[in-house]
């Protein structure tokens, strides 16, 4: 049967798959990243886990995989095949592509994470049949992807400044949206305001729901910064739809209620998009490598894959 690999790497875990021409999971795996023992082990990790991937496919469909495709956080030069950088993960402009080829003798695409999830939401997501959307992942940062017809491409939005002069952000700025409006804002946020350092954005959300106002006021300071980034990115990119993911995108109306009502107030000239959760959640990544590597497989020798 005729199938591909798809590989998710996160900055803990790896999540992957063999997929099918008609995007059917053949089969799925996880493995720890393994970044405590350091980037070499990181990278070896991957190749290993993708080499498994492929003698699995042998052995369960008959024939190896026809191509791979791998999404990895961080900065990465997609048309040269390299993860560049991630600081999550100790490396600096790793030859992902040419590594995982020599291994595994098939072709192999490499995305960014978030672009990939990104495509997952718009071709069989949340997104689907939006021809523009924006996809914002709401995890230990905020990260993006702008979706044009079948184009996707990431963005930074995290790093919009939606309150000058504000907390210093690692990237240099002060007053980024993703130091007031990730899951890793909220909790630190929540932990000092309940007084329980082991308390987290899921805790906050909980106590949200029952009514604490302590909880309420750190809420809703992240969903106004949330919206004030979010009506910046709708004035530049006039998206017909925001597809939310994340970690805190799973408190569900808890956040979703109250962002809508924050965009609505803001906006003026602009177009009010639907707002709606992701629909893929953590497998979006790898949805999206899979989709990656039938695409590469589409303009391979000019053949052609029906999907």
């Amino acid at each position: 049967m005729r199938h591909v690999i798809a590989l998710d790497v996160g900055g803990t875990g790896m999540k992957a798959a063999l997929v099918g021409a008609d995007g059917t999971l053949l089969h799925r795996a996880r493995r720890a990243t393994g970044r405590e023992r350091g980037p070499d082990a990181v990278v070896a990790g991957i190749l290993d886990f993708a080499a498994d991937l492929h003698e699995h496919g042998v052995e369960q469909f008959g024939e190896p995989a026809s191509a791979a495709g791998v999404a990895v956080p961080g900065i990465v030069d997609e048309a040269n095949g390299v993860a560049a950088y991630a600081a999550n993960l100790g490396w600096r402009n790793v030859p992902l592509r040419e590594l995982l080829t020599t291994r595994l003798g098939v072709p192999v695409a490499l995305g960014h994470d978030v672009r990939t999830g990104g495509l997952a939401e718009g071709r069989i997501g949340a997104g689907r049949g939006a021809d523009r959307f924006l996809f914002v992942a709401l995890g230990t940062g905020i990260a993006g992807a702008i979706g044009v017809s079948d184009r996707v491409d990431a963005s930074e939005i995290g790093h919009i400044v939606v309150r000058p002069g504000g907390t210093p952000c690692p990237c240099g700025q002060h007053g980024c949206l993703e130091r007031f409006a990730s899951a890793a804002a909220v909790s630190e946020a929540w932990a000092a305001a309940c007084g329980d350092p082991e308390a987290d954005a899921a805790d906050c959300a909980k106590a949200v729901a029952s009514g604490d106002p302590n909880a309420v006021r750190v809420w809703q300071t992240a969903v106004d910064a949330l919206a004030d980034g979010l009506v910046t990115a709708l004035t530049l990119l006039d998206p017909r739809t925001l597809v939310i993911g994340g970690g805190l995108a799973e408190a569900g109306e808890t956040l979703f209620t109250p962002l809508r009502e924050a965009v609505r107030s803001r906006v003026t000239f602009q177009r009010l998009p639907e707002t709606v959760p992701a629909a893929l959640g953590d497998s979006a990544g790898c949805l999206g490598a899979g989709l990656l590597a039938w695409d590469l497989l589409k303009t391979t020798d000019g053949m052609e894959v029906t999907t």
